[in-house]
């Protein structure tokens, strides 16, 4: 029997158009007022989780192919090139050693608080959103394995985004190159903080509300400042490409080049930063501390001070 269109067929063709969009407009109106959809939107991505695996496994195969018939020495290309980066990125690790130590010692000095290795867990690019207006993709990691709402991603060259929406066997990524995504930075040269929002393009951010007179230059390194306890703070974001100075106006036009490889990379890390009670007392706390200790010794002192030093003239 031949299957029977929605509309095209029945009695009253209108009122089933009708009953449709008000029951879609309803569901709308709840998504976006109530939280109970992300329940819902969870469970239906579950059912979804297996077609997104099925549809994963022929590029999974050709990838497996090309390495099972690559020519011999093409294998051996790609060793000797793994080899020279493993020993480059050994000589980086023994710098970096030698840095920690020195960088340890000199926060024991100023008594600031130390600093942690930050826990994290790999994830493979699952799928890409279609539309050309947002920029989020989904990865083969959820709430099962300790993925959570908030969660900062990256992959091996700097920040690529955080968790938006979290099944039971992945999550949805939104990507910093969307326009809805914003996040604070500071220039890892002098230490000035901005925020950097994304433009809709994979290749360009922009910086906003920089001050015409600001320390800024082309080359400089824009890098996660910490602020707010989403992002934990030193993860590289975006490399200054452009610094437009505009006569009579208060604000520069800056743009910048994300650092991640946003359209290339399938292999990402999930963070999980300390929350904001457990990173320590704040570098703030601290300074109050010594300014109040300072004054009570001034106090003192001048109370033990001879009367001839206490009269004033």
């Amino acid at each position: 029997m031949p299957i029977k269109p929605l509309f095209s067929h029945g009695p009253l063709p209108g009122y089933r158009l009708f009953f449709c969009v008000l029951v879609a407009s309803a569901l709308m109106f709840v998504d976006q007022r109530f939280t109970r959809m992300e329940d819902v939107r969870a469970h239906m991505t579950m059912v979804v989780a297996p077609i997104q695996w099925v549809v994963s496994l022929p590029s999974d195969l050709l990838n497996w192919g090309a390495l099972v018939f690559s020519d011999q020495q093409a294998l051996v290309d790609e060793n000797r090139r793994l080899r020279e980066q493993i020993l480059t990125l050994s000589h980086r690790g023994q710098r970096l050693a030698n840095l920690t130590a020195e960088n340890a010692q000199l926060r024991e000095l100023l008594d600031a608080a130390e600093r942690h290795d930050i826990p994290f867990m790999s994830a493979e690019l699952l799928s890409l959103d279609n539309d050309p207006f947002s920029h989020q993709m989904v990865v083969d990691r959820g709430h099962r394995n300790g993925a959570y709402v908030g969660q900062p991603v990256i992959d091996a060259f700097g920040l690529v985004g955080q968790v938006t929406a979290v099944s039971a066997y992945s999550s949805r990524v939104l990507l910093m190159a969307d326009a809805s995504h914003a996040l604070p930075v500071q220039i890892n040269r002098n230490g000035l903080r901005f925020i950097v929002q994304g433009t809709g393009r994979y290749d360009s951010v922009s910086v906003l509300h920089v001050p015409d007179t600001a320390d800024i230059r082309e080359g400089d390194l824009l890098t996660t400042s910490g602020l707010a306890g989403r992002f934990p703070p030193g993860y590289p974001v975006a490399r200054v490409t452009e610094v437009y100075h505009d006569p009579g106006q208060p604000f520069a036009r800056v743009s910048a080049e994300p650092t991640a490889q946003l359209t290339r990379s399938r292999h990402f890390l999930l963070l999980f930063p300390p929350a904001i009670e457990a990173q320590g007392t704040p570098l703030w706390n601290n300074a109050m501390s010594i300014s109040a200790a300072a004054i009570h010794a001034a106090e003192r002192l001048a109370d033990e001070a001879p009367a001839s030093l206490q009269e004033v003239p």
